[in-house]
């Protein structure tokens, strides 16, 4: 469950944190790791030691704006790495949408209440987790990541050509289902392509040489009579 990993780091920035208390025990409650500050120079500092999974700051906020607090931490971490909340008392549909275009990825009004500011840093969170599951996938530290179109075993990268690619990523998205060779042309290649069906043994026999050296080639499975699928080996041993 998101809520009781303790592991997950929350920043708030905001000259009145005495507001954000019953906001920083709930969330504490919750099994999160909550610091505070007062200005956007200090909170950059803590920003710099310790990357925050989410960050909750004031729109006005003394130090510098929240909006280059916004950027500076957009050009340190990827963007899908780190979420962004504004609270602010300037409630104008240009305010929001500044906020929201800046890069923030909600937008709360003051006067707000505990309970709802905690639900929208839940659902903030819930969204950014099914994004990830959408762009990467894992499975004993054989990790692809569509976004970036990377594939690694345990941290080393993979050079896979395009086909090989697609293959894999076909693959992993669907584990534990077994595809036919027609099946895989049409969903890998397209339905209009005009490679023979031996392209997909071939592509697999690749795949499999580039997964050996890390001790992945038992993943893709031959299923006899049918075709192929990306499973942990029946044994359950992963890597050695």
């Amino acid at each position: 469950m998101l809520a009781t990993e303790t592991t997950r780091h929350i920043l708030i920035v905001d000259p009145d944190l005495s507001a954000l208390e019953p906001v920083r025990q709930r969330l504490s409650e919750l099994g999160f790791s909550v610091r505070s500050e007062v200005d956007g120079a200090a909170a950059m500092t803590r920003f710099s030691d310790r990357p925050p999974l989410l960050v909750m700051l004031d729109w006005n906020m003394p130090g510098f704006a929240a909006l280059e607090l916004i950027r500076r931490v957009r050009a340190m971490r990827a963007p899908q790495t780190v979420r962004l909340i504004i609270l602010s008392e300037l409630t104008s549909e240009h305010d929001v949408v500044t906020g929201l275009e800046s890069g923030a990825d909600d937008y709360i009004a003051k006067p707000f209440s505990p309970r709802e500011v905690v639900a929208r840093v839940l659902a903030v969170l819930r969204s950014h987790r099914l994004q990830e599951r959408k762009t990467a996938l894992s499975f004993d530290d054989l990790e692809l990541n569509s976004t970036t179109n990377r594939v690694s075993a345990r941290g080393q990268l993979l050079n896979l050509r395009g086909a090989e690619y697609r293959l894999l990523e076909f693959l992993m998205s669907h584990a534990g289902r077994t595809f036919s060779r027609d099946q895989l042309l049409s969903q890998v290649w397209g339905k209009d392509c005009e490679v023979d069906v031996r392209t997909v043994d071939v592509n697999v026999q690749r795949l499999r040489k580039i997964l050996a050296d890390p001790g992945y080639e038992e993943y893709i499975q031959t299923v006899r009579g049918f075709g192929y699928r990306f499973a942990v080996p029946s044994n359950g041993a992963g890597p050695v």
